[in-house]
């Protein structure tokens, strides 16, 4: 019975040694946190996008308090979270105008547009499907439309339509599902674009019309009737120069197979 006395207050006591040891280092080691970096992130919307050039919100957090970065980089939390941050700051918001931004999947080749080369019955990500011979239709420029930028946005943005993914009104442009897509098909821009080309295929024109019904052809037509000669062909796909172009919309109107559309 004494051992077991004894036992028990040896336990006690070293207990008690340690409990004094870590309450002092706790006191005299502690890393002072800047309260700062603690409200930031607060007004941040967590998705850890990457989008603001820094390693997540935390990262971007630090950064924001140590005066390294803007207060207008984080595109998903927007101008609200760029004014409380300024607020946090002491630093005026005026010059840090966001400009709203919208991803764009450059796609518009949809099942009922694409021909399809083989059934594909593997794992259904557009990651895997990619894996085999390019997936199962025939552009192997295009949509998989297994949905991976659709499972990965935060935001509920993307859905998948007769096998094409597609971006709605809840997207913040935090750029993960530019990561997402194997195809790389989809890009962040700004909503106050007009014309966009929704085709990545660089295949000469009578190979693209034989895989979609959608897909650039290279014709040039475009490129011709703008007046403003803000169109060019590029590894035969129709690129438009933003800083030319005038929003007046004719080359959508005159596209032969509409895969140039207007955003807005």
């Amino acid at each position: 019975m004494g051992t077991v006395v004894t036992a028990i207050i040896s336990i006690a006591a070293i207990g008690a040694v340690c409990a004094v040891i870590l309450s002092f280092a706790s006191k005299f080691m502690a890393v002072k946190v800047d309260e700062r970096i603690l409200n930031i992130q607060e007004c941040l919307p967590g998705t850890n996008c990457g989008a603001c050039g820094y390693p997540g919100c935390s990262g971007y957090a630090e950064a924001l308090a140590s005066g390294e970065a803007k207060n207008n980089l984080c595109t998903p939390g927007g101008a609200e979270s760029a004014k409380k941050i300024s607020a946090i700051l002491g630093v005026e918001n005026t010059d840090f105008e966001i400009e709203e931004k919208t991803a764009v999947v450059r796609c518009r080749g949809d099942l009922s547009s694409q021909q399809k080369k083989m059934d594909y019955k593997g794992i259904e990500t557009c990651v895997a499907a990619k894996q085999i011979f390019g997936g199962e239709r025939a552009c192997a420029f295009g949509c998989l439309g297994y949905g991976d930028c659709k499972n990965i946005c935060p935001s509920d943005a993307v859905c998948i339509e007769d096998g094409l993914a597609k971006i709605n009104q809840n997207c913040t442009s935090c750029g993960l599902c530019v990561k997402a897509c194997p195809n790389k098909l989809i890009s962040i821009e700004k909503k106050s674009l007009s014309a966009v080309v929704l085709c990545k295929n660089i295949e000469r024109g009578a190979v693209v019309r034989k895989k979609c019904s959608s897909g650039c052809i290279a014709c040039g037509k475009c490129v011709r009737e703008c007046q403003y000669g803000a169109i060019k062909l590029e590894d035969n796909l129709a690129v438009i120069d933003y800083e030319k172009c005038m929003d007046c919309g004719h080359c959508a109107e005159i596209c032969v197979t509409k895969c140039i559309q207007l955003s807005n």
